[in-house]
């Protein structure tokens, strides 16, 4: 049986933010967790050393022109080692017109360290090396515990919307000559689905993001076996869905058991499967989450307005009302998984 455990919902003080949080995204490293999220032009951080049970106050990372904080374009957080790297988009212009969705022309991809348990934030490194093409606003951030860290982006550098990454090897000091992942035979990939990536704890990297190819809007995911080379690009699921048109949904990728698991959306239905396996469909609705650990598998989602966590076949609704979940499993079994609740974020945890 699903057991919650409410933690504090989590306010900054009018004195410190005049805008709603959006956005969160969480990391765990032993018995300390991050929670990473953004707030008008400024991204935060707290951290707990109880697990989640309790959380610091919030440090501001960085305060910047433009911040986006829709549709899963907020900030990424991750611990390599005992270092916390925190990632976003940001820019100086906003983006005008029907289509802006609060951009900026002059995004580019930024990495943020913290080497005092997020008390302190070094500088600003840029992560893309051309200038603006992460625009769009939509990127992913991976890292392993000796210093790997990996991002991908949507990468607008040639036109068209492609898949880009670059790695770390010093925990996000520096950053490599940037990787063209993938290129669709249709000469983009989706434009507005968030890509998403995850480290093995044998050091091999999956990435998952949604294609464009022959009018299908499927997600693909690529392997390297030493975080450096990908395999070819692999399909994932046996269905498709045929639409001309961005469903702004990106998915989770995880890894259990020396498996590597996905959950997404396809039309109005969630998924859970395996790369080059079919797909199971376990419930309805969308901006999917997932985490694993050695005990389970957790999934998240928005069904209406209301969150869904599925566990190891079993789902309940955490909130009637709730926006863009987020999970992270703890070395203990259980998971935390955090949400837009009213302007604030809440955090519980999942035994």
């Amino acid at each position: 049986m699903l057991t919650f455990v409410a933690l504090a919902v989590l306010h900054l003080s009018a004195s410190s933010a005049q805008a709603p949080l959006r956005e969160p995204q969480m990391a765990s490293s032993s018995r300390t967790v991050a929670l990473a999220y953004g707030a008008g032009n400024a991204i935060y951080v707290q951290t707990s050393t109880d697990r989640g049970q309790s959380f610091a106050a919030p440090v501001k990372v960085a305060e910047v022109g433009v911040l986006p904080l829709s549709r899963h374009r907020g900030p990424r957080v991750v611990f390599s080692g005992t270092t916390l790297v925190v990632t976003a988009v940001t820019g100086e212009t906003v983006a005008e017109g029907p289509h802006g969705h609060g951009l900026a022309t002059d995004g580019n991809l930024y990495a943020w360290r913290s080497t005092d348990g997020g008390q302190t934030w070094s500088k600003a490194a840029r992560v893309n090396d051309a200038l603006a093409a992460a625009r769009e606003g939509l990127h992913t951030l991976a890292a392993d515990q000796h210093g790997h860290v990996f991002a991908a982006w949507l990468d607008l550098r040639a036109g068209k919307t492609q898949l880009y990454g670059a790695f770390s090897k010093d925990a996000g000091v520096t950053w490599s000559r940037n990787v063209l992942l993938y290129h669709s035979p249709d000469g983009h990939i989706c434009e507005c689905c968030n890509p998403s990536a995850a480290y093995a704890e044998n050091g091999s990297l999956d990435v998952m993001w949604r294609n464009c190819m022959d009018g299908s809007r499927d997600f693909f995911t690529i392997h390297s076996r030493d975080g450096k080379k990908f395999g070819p690009a692999q399909k994932v699921g046996m269905g498709t869905w045929k639409i001309n048109a961005c469903p702004m949904d990106g998915g989770g990728i995880a890894h259990e058991g020396g498996k590597t698991i996905t959950a997404w959306r396809r039309e109005e239905d969630v998924f859970l499967s395996q790369p080059g396996k079919e797909e199971k469909q376990i419930g309805a609705g969308h901006d999917v989450t997932l985490a694993a650990n050695a005990d389970h598998v957790y999934v998240a989602w928005i069904e209406d307005q209301a969150l869904k966590l599925w566990r190891d076949g079993e789902i309940t609704t955490v909130d009637g009302k709730a926006a863009f979940p987020s999970l992270v499993s703890l070395p203990d079994g259980t998971a935390l998984l955090a949400w837009e609740d009213g302007g604030g974020i809440s955090v519980e945890e999942v035994r």
